[in-house]
C-alpha cells in the first residue's frame, strides 16, 4: 500500500470566505486580435466523431442526474461542498469543511435560494460530517451512491462542487490509483486524519471542492473530494493532478451510522490505545514514537507495552513518527493481532498485540 508520509504534502480544500474571496478572469474574446486562420488537415473520421459525441453525451447526463445532489456550504470561515444524502435533507461533507461550526448556510445547485442547515455529528477521526437541512425543499435529490468493489484505475470520473466558490462546476479526469493512505495536516484548520484507501484521481480538485462528489460515468459517488497534494518544491503550489477523495464505503459505514445514532458507534478503525510522540535519532532524524502513556485495558497494555517504550516497527511497516505510525494503523482492523517492534532502555524487542477499536 502506498503512503504519503509527510501530512505537510496534503492541502484541504476548503474556501477560507473573505472580501472578494473568486478572482477569476473570464475571458470572452480579445479586441483588436487578428481572426484565427482556418486549420488544415486531415478530419476526423466518421467513427472518431461519433465516438466524442457519444462521450459528450454520457458527461453531460451526468452532470444533469447528478448536479443537482451537490451543495455548496457556507461555514464562519469558508466555502464547502456536500453531496445530498437522503430525502429527509442530510448532508454529507467533510469535518474539515464544518469546522467547529454547528449551523450552516446551504445552496443547491438549482436554485439561489439560501436554506439553514444544522449539524448532526462530524467525525474528524475519518474527517466526515452529516448535516441536516432544518427545512428540506420540495423536489429535492439524493445523490445515488456506488460501490467500492467496483471502482477501478483507469475509469472516467467527474469532480462536482464548488472550487474557488463557483458553485456547481465539473472538472473531468481519471481514477489514477486506489488504496492509497494519506495524512492530512492539522495546519490551517485541518482535521490531522489519517485515511487509508483513499481514491487518488487526476480531476482537477481546489480550495471549496472539499465534501463534493467524485462521480462515475453511472451516476454514482464513488467518493469525497477531500485533500490535494501540494508540491513543497513550488512554494507550496497545488500538484497538478493529484488529488484524493474518501472512498463511498466509508462515507456510508459513516454517514449511516451518523443519522441512526447520532454519533459513530463502530469505527472500524484499529488502534494501540497510546498516547506518543515522535523520538530522533542522535541525528535528529525521526526514529520512533515514544510511548507517553497508555490507556488501562488498553491493546497495548495488555500486551504488555509501557510508558517510556519506542514503537519502531507495525509488522513489516518501519515506524519513525506519530504520523507513519496512524498510517501502519489504518490499513488493518480491530480484533487483528499484529507484531509491534519496540525499544526498551536501548534494546530491541517484540510482542504481539491485538488491536482494539478508536
Amino acid at each position: 500500500m502506498d503512503a504519503f508520509h509527510s501530512p505537510s504534502h496534503i492541502r484541504r480544500l476548503l474556501l477560507p470566505l473573505t472580501a472578494g474571496f473568486c478572482a477569476v478572469a473570464l475571458v470572452s474574446g480579445c479586441s483588436g486580435a487578428a481572426p484565427a486562420s482556418p486549420k488544415t488537415g486531415p478530419t476526423a473520421s466518421p467513427s472518431t466523431a461519433q465516438a466524442a459525441g457519444d462521450l459528450q453525451s454520457e458527461y453531460q447526463a451526468v452532470i444533469k442526474n447528478v448536479l443537482p445532489s451537490v451543495v455548496q456550504i457556507e461555514t464562519s470561515s469558508g466555502l464547502g461542498s456536500g453531496v445530498v444524502y437522503d430525502a429527509k435533507g442530510h448532508i454529507v461533507t467533510n469535518a474539515h469543511v464544518v469546522g467547529s461550526d454547528t449551523t450552516f448556510k446551504v445552496t443547491v445547485a438549482t436554485g439561489e435560494k439560501v436554506l439553514k442547515a444544522s449539524l448532526v455529528a462530524s467525525y474528524p477521526e475519518q474527517d466526515l460530517a452529516v448535516l441536516k437541512l432544518d427545512t428540506p425543499p420540495d423536489g429535492l435529490k439524493p445523490a445515488k451512491f456506488g460501490n467500492s468493489e467496483k471502482v477501478e484505475v483507469g475509469q472516467i470520473v467527474l469532480a462536482m462542487g464548488s472550487p474557488l466558490g463557483l458553485s456547481s462546476s465539473v472538472t473531468q479526469g481519471i481514477v489514477s490509483a486506489l488504496g492509497r493512505t494519506v495524512s492530512e495536516s492539522q495546519a490551517g484548520g485541518g482535521t490531522g486524519a489519517t485515511i487509508a484507501n483513499m481514491v487518488q484521481t487526476s480531476a482537477a480538485i481546489n480550495p471549496g471542492n472539499s465534501g463534493g462528489a467524485l462521480v462515475n460515468l453511472d451516476s454514482e459517488v464513488i467518493g469525497i473530494p477531500t485533500l490535494a497534494a501540494i508540491d513543497t518544491q513550488m512554494g507550496d503550489t497545488a500538484a497538478p493532478g493529484i488529488g484524493f477523495a474518501i472512498p463511498v464505503s466509508i462515507v456510508k459505514t459513516i454517514a449511516d451510522q451518523i443519522i441512526k445514532s447520532g454519533k459513530v458507534t463502530d469505527s472500524g478503525r484499529a488502534a494501540l490505545n497510546i498516547t506518543g510522540r515522535t523520538v530522533v535519532d542522535q541525528n535528529y532524524q525521526p526514529a520512533g514514537v515514544a510511548l507517553v502513556s497508555v490507556t488501562k485495558g488498553g491493546a497495548a497494555q495488555k500486551a504488555g507495552l509501557r510508558a517510556g517504550d519506542i514503537i519502531t516497527r507495525i509488522g513489516d511497516q518501519p515506524v519513525t513518527t506519530i504520523t507513519s505510525l496512524s498510517e501502519a494503523l489504518a490499513s488493518d482492523k480491530p480484533g487483528r493481532k499484529v507484531t509491534v517492534t519496540y525499544l526498551r532502555n536501548g534494546a530491541e524487542k517484540t510482542v504481539q498485540v491485538t488491536l482494539s477499536e478508536i
